[in-house]
């Protein structure tokens, strides 16, 4: 058996769509995805009914899940509805490893985000650093390391 023969074996196993990034990225729905991005293994991009937008020149590492849907209120039976919110990632923005990205998120160009962040479902602008759970955002934070301003 050879590579490709393999792939589309453990693809069918594992249930995960063909993707141009790795066999062990997990695509649901129909994600905007731009040039020149790479998305390391066991992560996933999840569009299921909403639109998720990752612009061009991104770099996300592995572990990292970028995920609109939210079901925690339909489980404990707040809800009767899965909400969906909208992401938005725009160009140059680098993702650590084991980041979450909630739904509703919105990250401005040349931003990034740490390692083991939790990025709530808020607008970030352009330049800034994102850390932690809770996150705290440092805006502008590239701005002057990069001789923007």
């Amino acid at each position: 058996m050879n590579l490709s023969d393999f792939q589309k074996l453990f693809s069918k196993l594992i249930n995960f769509k063909k993707n141009r990034f790795h066999p062990l990225v997990w695509i649901n729905g129909e994600p905007e995805i731009g040039k020149n991005v790479y998305i390391g293994g066991l992560s996933e991009v999840n569009a299921g009914n909403a639109k998720v937008i990752i612009g061009d020149n991104c770099d996300i590492s592995s572990f990292v899940s970028i995920n609109c849907l939210d079901s925690h209120r339909r489980c404990i039976g707040l809800s009767d509805n899965t909400e969906r919110k909208d992401i938005i990632i725009e160009n140059n923005v680098f993702i650590g490893s084991h980041s979450f990205i909630k739904g509703g998120a919105h990250i401005g160009h040349h931003s990034v985000v740490a390692a083991g962040t939790i990025v709530e479902g808020k607008k970030i602008l352009s330049y800034s650093l994102i850390i932690g759970n809770p996150m705290q955002v440092k805006e502008g934070y590239y701005l002057k390391k990069l001789k923007v301003v």
